[in-house]
Order: structure tokens, then sequence, then C-alpha cells
């Protein structure tokens, strides 16, 4: 993969994590953001890039994903037990 995905990534990250900056956990809801609709590429390619260029909300959330600390879903959003599956 190009640095241009990754540059992507980093943008998608930060832009999480600024739209969640006044939420009450906002590294808990960025990483159940990125635990939810990323895949397990783009997780992979964000965690070996490293925090270089990160907004601290995302690299700390990116750092508990990396832990291997998925959090519960945070809101009806993310939860598939209460919206179902989008896959099938």
């Amino acid at each position: 993969m190009s640095a241009m995905t990754t540059d992507k990534l980093v943008y998608m990250a930060n832009q999480i994590a600024r739209n969640m900056a006044l939420d009450a956990d906002p590294v808990a809801v960025v990483a159940d953001h990125i635990a939810a609709f990323w895949t397990p590429r783009m997780k992979e390619l964000i965690f070996a890039h490293g925090s270089d260029g990160l907004d601290p909300i995302a690299a700390k959330a990116l750092a508990r994903l990396e832990k291997g600390r998925e959090p519960a879903p945070q809101t009806r959003a993310t939860d598939p037990h209460a919206h179902g599956a989008d896959a099938g």
C-alpha cells in the first residue's frame, strides 16, 4: 500500500477524533467506531504507521485497540444487536 493510503487513514482517524472530542469519553467512542467500521487491513496499516500525525485522542484510541481492548459498542449505531448486520 502507498503512503497516500496511510495518510488517508491518519486523516480519517483525526476526523473521527475531532468529531467526538466533546463526548464524555472520546477515546472509547473513537476506538468503538474504528473497531466497528474499519477493516482489519485498515487497522493493520494504521497500527504499523504509529502515532505520527495523529490527534492525541485518535492515538490513544488506536493504542487501546492495538492492545486488544476493543470496547463494547458505545452507541446503537455500532451495536449489531440493536440494528442487525449490514452484510447479507
